[in-house]
């Protein structure tokens, strides 16, 4: 069940601006709703998802369905906690299977039935491949965060699907479309079935992109050696789950993520995640290559969780000045390391394929 708590609006505005902008989104009609918006909640005037959703609703009017599935994006943010939410996620996914025919890339959707506790879990996901792309093509599993979803996150999936993987884009347990809330173990069961489902569907190479809290699924496989490399960008590893430090609204969002009914106290949150931490796999050597790498200037995951990897085999760590979570201000210098390294990666697994 999902809640609604105090959040700032125009704190989010302050935070996820370069998201906004970076997105796609015209900048006048951003700075648009950023005027427009004064609350959280309401599905009214003045309200975030009535803003956005009406922003979604012009474009979707004039035939722009990237632009209003991007806008209807927003109005969801950062979590389904209400009616309102919960339509504009679906208008979302209308307008992006609208869009589809424009991106450049073979898309597909699925529905996915994935072991979960016994029985199955229903996992929606998006495939993306450029046209011709090889049967035998590595295949990428790749995720947003607690509150950017896989629709959410579309650019950097397609232009890694066009730096020749395949894409299988799902969201995080305790998210978007996913029937589940997040624990280790749902997040674990439900990352290796679709590993398996990805080795089934090529010549068996499978790399983990995660972003913010996917990340943290990331790491796990690479340090586990679960997949065949991994990269992580702004994730939390260990020290993140021993600070009671949430800003703009994030006790919220993962407290919504973890299946919380009202908003956790701090205390409640840092119990509830006190086995998070990846240090048991971090004392390992199992690890597959890597590329882990945020901003220095993070106020959700401290430095600490970046550094922590430098020094391992087979991995390239980079803390980028000047920018916070993810990187995103500076997300084109992210970009290119992350491409850089994929290609690299690539490289080294048809050779490997070849001996």
């Amino acid at each position: 069940m999902s809640f609604e708590w105090t959040v700032d609006a125009q704190g989010l505005f302050g935070e996820r601006y370069p998201q906004m902008v970076n997105s796609g989104l015209p900048v006048d009609d951003v700075d648009a709703v950023r005027a427009a918006v004064s609350e959280m909640w309401p599905d009214a005037p003045g309200g975030w998802v009535y803003e956005w959703s009406a922003l979604g609703a012009r474009y979707a009017g004039d035939g722009a369905h990237r632009l209003a599935a991007l806008a209807y994006g927003f109005a969801k943010f950062p979590v389904l906690a209400d009616d309102a939410k919960c339509r504009a996620q679906q208008h979302q996914l209308d307008e992006y299977l609208l869009a589809a025919p424009g991106f450049g890339v073979d898309f597909e959707r699925k529905v996915l039935e994935l072991p979960y506790r016994g029985g199955t879990t229903p996992v929606p996901v998006h495939l993306f491949a450029t046209p011709g792309l090889p049967a035998d093509a590595p295949v990428m599993l790749a995720s947003g965060g607690t509150d950017s979803w896989k629709m959410d996150m579309h650019g950097v999936f397609v232009a890694a699907a066009q730096a020749g993987v395949r894409v299988l884009a799902f969201d995080v347990p305790g998210t978007g479309e996913s029937s589940v809330p997040f624990t280790t173990e749902s997040g674990e069961q439900i990352v290796r079935g679709l590993i398996a489902e990805a080795r089934s569907m090529g010549a068996g190479a499978v790399l983990h992109l995660g972003i913010s809290f996917g990340g943290f699924l990331s790491a796990r496989t690479g340090l586990a050696g679960e997949v065949d490399g991994a990269i992580v960008i702004g994730s939390p590893i260990e020290a993140a789950w021993t600070k009671a430090d949430f800003h703009y609204g994030m006790n919220g969002i993962v407290g919504n993520m973890l299946g919380f009914d009202a908003l956790p106290s701090d205390d409640e949150l840092l119990d509830a995640m006190s086995g998070y931490s990846l240090r048991p796999l971090l004392d390992q050597d199992l690890n597959a290559p890597m590329l882990v790498l945020n901003g220095a200037d993070d106020v959700h995951v401290p430095q600490h969780d970046t550094l922590v990897f430098e020094g391992r085999r087979d991995t390239e760590v980079h803390l980028i000045p000047d920018t916070g979570h993810c990187a995103t201000s500076k997300f084109p210098e992210a970009a290119g390391y992350m491409f850089a390294w994929l290609q690299r990666t690539l490289t080294d697994l048809a050779a490997k394929a070849e001996s």
